[in-house]
């Protein structure tokens, strides 16, 4: 996968990482892995305006669907969703982490919705 979410591309610390995951969420952007302040100002800018952890995990929350009869979107296909959308957003560094910052601790609070298990198999 040339172009798009690969969390092993991301490159928070584990240390940093099981921080995040531990921590409580506040409304502060640059408390997500990967977002800093250049991201938060491109999430805040155009006419879907992200300023805060809580509107970020919605718009992840949102890209999960919409399903149908004949598709459903699964792990791999949302992140995928999310990274892209940040690169719509013009987010052009650390996607990746900030994709999984969101996803697993998404998965904290939502069982099932994120396995970082699916991307074990895949080749470079």
């Amino acid at each position: 996968m040339a172009d798009g979410y690969d969390p092993n591309k991301s490159k928070v610390s584990d240390d940093k990482m099981q921080d995040w995951l531990k921590s409580q969420v506040t409304d502060e952007l640059e408390d997500v892995p990967g977002i800093g302040p250049k991201a938060a100002q491109k999430l805040a800018e155009g006419d879907e305006s992200i300023t805060n952890c809580y509107q970020l995990f919605g718009k992840f929350l949102m890209l999960r669907g919409p399903d149908s009869a004949e598709h459903k979107v699964e792990s791999m296909e949302h992140a995928e969703k999310f990274w892209q959308w940040l690169k719509a957003k013009g987010i052009s560094a650390h996607r990746s982490a900030i994709v999984k910052a969101i996803a697993e601790k998404s998965a904290t609070f939502f069982h099932g919705i994120y396995d970082a298990t699916e991307w074990e198999d895949e080749e470079d």
